[in-house]
């Protein structure tokens, strides 16, 4: 007999976890039950520190891929749960995604995509989502879930632009929750769960505009500078990075 599908977490519930500093889990993605996690030492990426090396710089000014936010939350979700060469499951189950799916609608959750078109480059052509990344939005804080790349450079280029919007937007702290090679290389560092806290409560407040629209301003000033949105973005990061 199957276990019945759990409810999704309540969005006030996850909120306030969140203002807490713990974060939900899943045993594997079929799991419906979960638990909470509070780390020890706890990954961010200072927005006026994030890495972008040569390389990395050049692929966005490039702009490599189409980067769009909120276009397909799900979907960037499930990208992120799919399996993985050498990790086969994942602690995003179905009840997490329907969670999530449920902050986002309230304007608590973002995802930020990166998209590859057809051979041709035309933008109206069909188009594959190839990196992105999720978190959750409160305060003047974004926690950074998970992301994905079925490109090079994909979830890098994802990254470099989340961080672009937080720090148009006015937001005082990044949170990565566990370290890895990957964020250690564009520049995460740790710290203990306590410092942390700390940080989370001296960015209580709201941030100065919208994720939403700190994005849309790279466009509006691509048309007034008629300059390309990855050269914006990668010129916004040069002025600290």
């Amino acid at each position: 007999m199957h276990s019945p599908i759990r409810s999704p977490i309540p969005v006030e519930t996850l909120l306030l976890a969140y203002r807490s500093g713990i974060f939900p889990m899943a045993d594997n993605r079929e799991d419906e039950e979960i638990f909470w996690v509070e780390p020890r030492e706890r990954a961010i990426i200072p927005l006026e520190g994030l890495y972008i090396s040569k390389s990395l710089r050049k692929v966005l000014r490039v702009d490599r891929f189409t980067v769009t936010m909120d276009q397909d939350f799900e979907g960037v979700m499930r990208a992120c749960a799919a399996p993985r060469p050498g990790h086969p499951e994942s602690w995003i189950s179905g009840r997490i995604v329907e969670s999530y799916k449920g902050l986002h609608q309230a304007g608590h959750a973002h995802s930020i995509e990166c998209w590859e078109h057809d051979e041709g480059g035309n933008e109206n052509g069909a188009r594959r989502l190839v990196g992105g990344l999720y978190g959750v939005a409160f305060d003047s804080v974004f926690c950074g879930e998970s992301m994905f790349s079925r490109a090079d450079n994909a979830s890098k280029v994802a990254l470099c632009w989340l961080v672009a919007c937080l720090r148009q937007a006015g937001y005082k702290l990044l949170d990565c929750q566990f370290m890895t090679d990957h964020l250690a290389s564009m520049g995460a560092v740790e710290m203990p769960q306590k410092a942390y806290l700390k940080l989370v409560e001296m960015a209580r407040r709201a941030p100065e505009i919208e994720l939403a629209e700190a994005f849309a301003s790279f466009s509006a000033q691509q048309v007034d500078n008629h300059s390309s949105p990855g050269k914006l973005i990668a010129q916004s990061l040069t002025q600290t990075s």
